[in-house]
């Protein structure tokens, strides 16, 4: 059973362009259909079907699929720590 915590991040995840599936499997165990099933039950019909409709075919969603040189989940600029 997941936590609400991790429930929430693998929603996160999933929305996340540039995280493949393989990485929530990889931290979670969850497998591709596993995560499409968490969306329909977590989300709202519409939001479900958006989500449905940005993933599907979205090359960087699978990591067999990238493109040579994404290595990463996320742009660099992201979660940038503030300097001291």
């Amino acid at each position: 059973m997941l936590s609400p915590q991790d429930t929430s991040r693998i929603i996160e995840m999933a929305w996340e362009d540039r995280t493949p599936f393989e990485a929530i499997e990889h931290l979670y165990g969850l497998t591709e259909s596993n995560v499409i099933k968490l969306m329909r039950s977590s989300l709202k019909p519409n939001s479900f079907k958006s989500w449905r409709a940005r993933v599907s075919g979205r090359k960087t969603k699978h990591l067999k699929l990238r493109p040579e040189g994404i290595d990463r989940a996320y742009c660099s600029t992201q979660y940038k720590m503030p300097q001291k």
